[in-house]
């Protein structure tokens, strides 16, 4: 008698917004320089926009210019330490092995991802770091002296989609260029689309819920305030976006019900 073997399903989650409330930088390391969250974003705006540059490299730049600037050593051992200190929505923590095991039961592999404009360092110092089956997401580079010195990794909008296609083809790595765009029948790749839930919290995430939403898979916009409710509404709207949820993970909540939903549709 042979095992049926079971079916790979890929779930891929934004990070600041879809699953913490706010931005990872504002837990631990804006208060460690001694700024509060607006003064700081606010001086990444002004940077990104009067050099017409990037607002994901302004805000990595800027990181290591305070940290300097008030005596801190960036190792990652520090952001890992701030990351301990990330608030997660209600039901994130729990949600992992709940979900994994409604998998487990109708015969799937449940295998989860980040996806993420914030810090790699600072996620891996999460409760839930152990969760993610990879995590895409910005992160610097280390000196000799293991002090973060420059960006290795800046993930942005756009960036983030070249990440689901990786996941679609069962590549690991970043800097993997050359696999990326060798041509693999969609039957063989480990993970298809149609195979595929990408969580988001709204504008960034657009591009990659579109495509994930546009190959046949499903996309599902997240939303923790009325504002972020309105912009998720508004995906709904534009046929951007499967569902909208409130970021309450809870068993039984509904976007648990909404995601066994898809999974019994996956099977």
């Amino acid at each position: 008698m042979t095992t049926k073997k079971k079916i790979d399903v890929a779930l891929i989650y934004d990070f600041d917004g879809t699953l913490s409330p706010g931005n990872m930088q504002e837990f631990g390391f804006v208060q460690a320089i001694g700024k509060d969250p607006t003064q700081f974003w606010e001086k990444v705006v002004g940077m990104a926009t009067e050099n017409d540059a990037s607002g994901i490299l302004c805000y990595m730049y800027l990181m290591l210019q305070e940290a300097v600037s008030n005596g801190i050593s960036l190792r990652r051992e520090s952001f890992q330490q701030f990351g301990t200190k990330i608030e997660l929505f209600k039901g994130v923590r729990e949600w992992f092995p709940s979900i994994n095991e409604y998998g487990k039961s109708i015969g799937l592999n449940i295998r989860h991802y980040v996806n993420s404009s914030g810090l790699r360092e600072m996620i891996e110092g999460t409760p839930i770091a152990r969760e993610f089956e990879n995590i895409y997401a910005c992160s610097f580079l280390y000196n000799i002296d293991g002090i973060a010195y420059w960006p290795a990794v800046a993930v942005d909008y756009t960036t983030k989609t070249q990440f689901l296609f990786k996941i679609n083809k069962g590549i690991r790595e970043v800097s993997d260029n050359k696999r990326i765009n060798e041509y693999v029948a969609e039957e063989d790749r480990p993970i298809p689309f149609k195979r595929m839930i990408y969580f988001g919290d709204g504008e960034t995430d657009v591009p990659s819920m579109s495509v994930v939403k546009g190959q046949g898979g499903h996309a599902i916009a997240v939303y923790g305030d009325a504002r972020k409710q309105s912009t998720a509404m508004r995906l709904i709207k534009e046929d951007r976006v499967n569902y909208a949820c409130e970021a309450d993970y809870s068993e039984g909540g509904e976007l648990f019900t909404t995601v066994k939903q898809i999974l019994d549709k996956i099977r």
